[in-house]
């Protein structure tokens, strides 16, 4: 597969857990010590022993002040669409561009159910998840005096103003793994973010990028325009033959192998240890990016 180019960026995973709030935010401020690009949150609205993550986010881009942030991924049937892209906007403004917005097309019915969402089938969500795109792209389009209108089967907005327009152009990133989702991503998203717990192998990553790229090419839009994040989990030690488990030179070649030949530029460790997230940063970050440059420096000369 295609190196799509990007430039590299590293991230954390953090648990939103309520029981010690300030341990959120110190882990968050870690990530960022620790020279990371990304912190991000999972969103489960419906989780008691959960912070809510729109909040969370909120309070951590205060509390910080270079690191950008997403929900990885926002519940969407929880979260009205033209509302999230308002949301999003103005979190956007108040910390001067640092918000990515992640977002899946939901999951756990029966917990959407009973906090008030809809239940809607797999196929129905990816439409739903469509339409939002839309609604949120319109919001986003302050510039645009037109009369804002969409009449999805899901979600409508009648005359809705648009705006406020954020402080950068927030990507769009899709957790995505099924075909209907992936082609999805490909013609609408700014980004893929699956987590490599969930996939089955390698070859499921290439087979997954092939048809973002079929999407996007039929949409009229270069492949590139997807950005490949992944959630990774592993653990540092002795070097073994393992994906991600061995010295922080073992993860950093491997990474480095998964940019050049799968496509990915961003890795988000799943893990509330700061211990690791600074190793990641520091010994992990630093070593991918002096791989693939120099990889990328050596094909640009050939």
């Amino acid at each position: 597969m295609p190196d799509y180019g990007h430039d590299l960026m590293f991230g954390s995973f953090i648990t939103p857990a309520n029981g010690a709030p300030e341990q959120v935010v110190a882990l968050a401020q870690a990530s960022e010590a620790a020279g990371l690009d990304l912190v991000t949150f999972q969103d489960h609205p419906y989780q008691p022993a959960f912070l809510d993550t729109w909040t969370l986010l909120s309070y951590v881009a205060a509390r910080t002040e270079r690191i950008r942030l997403s929900g990885n991924v926002l519940n969407l049937p929880l979260r009205p669409p033209a509302v999230l892209a308002r949301a999003a906007a103005s979190l956007d403004l108040l910390s001067g561009g640092r918000f990515e917005l992640g977002l899946g097309a939901g999951g756990f019915w029966d917990a959407i159910e009973a906090m008030g969402g809809r239940r809607l089938t797999p196929a129905q969500a990816v439409d739903a998840l469509s339409e939002a795109i839309d609604i949120i792209r319109g919001v986003w389009d302050a510039d645009n005096k037109t009369r804002f209108r969409v009449d999805g089967d899901y979600y409508q907005v009648e005359g809705a103003k648009r705006g406020p327009a954020p402080a950068h152009d927030i990507g769009i990133w899709l957790g995505a793994y099924k075909p209907r989702m992936l082609r999805l991503t490909g013609s609408k998203a700014d980004g893929w973010l699956p987590s490599l717990a969930y996939v089955r192998s390698l070859d499921q990553l290439a087979d997954s990028n092939a048809t973002i790229d079929a999407a996007a090419t039929e949409a009229g839009r270069e492949p590139a325009a997807v950005r490949r994040l992944l959630n990774i989990g592993g653990q540092f030690g002795p070097r073994s033959d393992r994906l991600l488990s061995g010295p922080p030179a073992q993860w950093a070649e491997q990474l480095a192998v998964l940019t050049l030949e799968y496509g990915f530029t961003a890795y988000i460790l799943m893990g509330d240890d700061p211990a690791v997230l600074e190793v990641f940063g520091k010994e992990v970050a630093p070593v991918v990016r002096e791989l693939v440059a120099a990889e990328r420096a050596t094909g640009a000369g050939r």
